[in-house]
C-alpha cells in the first residue's frame, strides 16, 4: 500500500490521525490535539509532518499547531474562521466544495458545520476515508454547540450520502457510552446489538473501536436514522420533521 493511516491517542478522549503517502513521502495530520502524541507517532514511524489539516477551532483539535509548525515548518490548512472564533497561524483557509492536494493524496471539504460554525469534515475519495471528527462519532454525534439541530442534521445527511464502504475517522473515544444511549433508544436492532457487545470486548482489551464502516453506522447509529419512522415512533414523534426527531434525539443525549 502507498498509503498508511496512524491512529493513537491525544489528551484524555481524543485521537490522533496521520496520513502518510509512501510515493511522496508526504504526511499529513488531522487536527492537532497536542504536539507531543503527534510528535512521538511522527518519530516511532520516521516521518515528517507536512500538512495538518484543522477541522474546527476548538482547542483540543488546535492546541498543537504552534508547536507543530515551529518544529516541521508543516503547513496548516483551517476553514475560515466563523462566529469570531479565530484559528491561529493558518497558511490556507478552505469552504465547501475546495480540493486539497497533498502529495499524490486528494482530500476534499465538506462544509459540516452544527457542532461549530466553521466544522469541516475532511474526504479522501482514492482511499475511502472520512475524518469527521467532532460531527459524527461511532453511534453517536457531536454536541450541537453553535449551530443548531437542522443545521447539524443537514451536515450529517452529507456524510451519510457518501458510500458505504468508506472508513469513518472521529475525534473522540466515545463509542461504549453511544451505544449504550443507542439501545435505550433503539434496543431491538440487532445489528446495534451486536456492535454494543463488540464494542464492550474492544474497550475491555484496551482498544480503539475506530476506525467504522459508514455502512454499518447508517445501519446501527440512531443519530444517522432521525428520518426513519420506526424511530420517530420510539420517540413518540411520529409524522414529525427528521430535523425535530434528531433535535430530540441530541436532547435526550445531552441529558443522558
Amino acid at each position: 500500500m502507498d498509503t498508511h493511516v496512524k491512529m493513537f491517542s491525544c489528551l484524555s478522549d481524543n485521537f490522533g490521525c496521520l496520513i502518510h503517502d509512501d510515493s511522496t513521502n508526504t504526511t499529513v495530520a488531522i487536527d492537532a490535539p497536542e504536539a507531543g502524541s503527534i510528535i512521538e507517532a511522527l518519530e516511532k514511524e520516521g516521518w515528517s509532518l507536512s500538512t495538518i489539516l484543522i477541522t474546527h477551532h476548538h482547542e483540543d483539535h488546535v492546541g498543537g499547531v504552534d508547536e507543530l509548525k515551529a518544529r516541521y515548518k508543516c503547513g496548516v490548512i483551517a476553514p475560515h474562521d466563523q462566529g469570531g472564533h479565530a484559528i491561529a497561524n493558518v497558511d490556507r483557509r478552505v469552504v465547501d466544495g475546495n480540493t486539497i492536494y497533498l502529495g499524490n493524496l486528494t482530500a476534499r471539504v465538506m462544509a459540516t458545520p452544527g457542532h461549530t460554525l466553521d466544522h469541516v469534515t475532511y474526504v479522501f475519495d482514492n482511499q475511502k476515508l472520512i475524518f469527521a471528527a467532532d460531527l459524527l462519532f461511532s453511534l453517536g454525534c457531536g454536541r450541537v454547540l453553535e449551530g443548531d439541530p437542522a443545521m447539524m442534521w443537514a451536515s450529517l445527511l452529507k456524510v451519510r450520502a457518501l458510500p458505504d464502504d468508506y472508513w469513518v475517522y472521529c475525534g473522540h473515544e466515545y463509542t461504549q457510552s453511544n451505544a449504550k444511549f443507542a439501545l435505550s433508544i433503539d434496543p431491538d436492532n440487532l445489528d446495534l446489538r451486536r456492535r454494543a457487545e463488540q464494542v464492550d470486548q474492544v474497550r475491555a482489551a484496551g482498544k480503539p473501536t475506530l476506525p467504522v464502516r459508514l455502512g454499518d453506522e447508517k445501519r446501527q447509529n440512531v443519530f444517522l436514522r432521525a428520518d426513519e419512522p420506526s424511530l420517530a415512533r420510539q420517540l413518540g414523534m411520529e409524522g414529525a420533521p427528521s430535523a425535530k426527531v434528531f433535535g430530540e434525539l441530541r436532547e435526550r443525549k445531552n441529558r443522558a
